[in-house]
């Protein structure tokens, strides 16, 4: 299994604090998606990233290769509704992942 970054990029760097009713909505719906891969076992941990030049979100997956790990970016809400930029990024070999007991 190899792990990837998921970097999400807010519209603006206020998003956190002045999202509109929709735009939570559609946040509201991220974190239920990410909240199943979680569940499943794909996503190792995400949630927001408190910057001081603005929040953004970060996921770590653990799936079989690159092709799988960008393939959970079009179900996300937030890739659906347009709602800032998603990047991915391959971890290295290197990377050290804890064992949950």
């Amino acid at each position: 299994m190899r792990q990837f970054l998921f970097k999400l990029i807010a519209p603006r760097p206020t998003f956190a604090q002045d999202m509109t009713e929709a735009e939570r909505k559609v946040m509201q719906e991220h974190v239920v998606y990410w909240k199943g891969l979680a569940d499943r076992g794909v996503a190792v941990v995400f949630g927001p990233v408190l910057d001081p030049k603005g929040v953004w979100g970060v996921a770590v997956v653990e799936v079989s290769d690159e092709a799988e790990a960008r393939a959970l970016v079009p179900n996300n809400p937030v890739f659906k509704a347009h709602l800032g930029q998603i990047e991915v990024y391959p971890m290295s070999s290197g990377t050290i992942v804890r064992k949950l007991s």
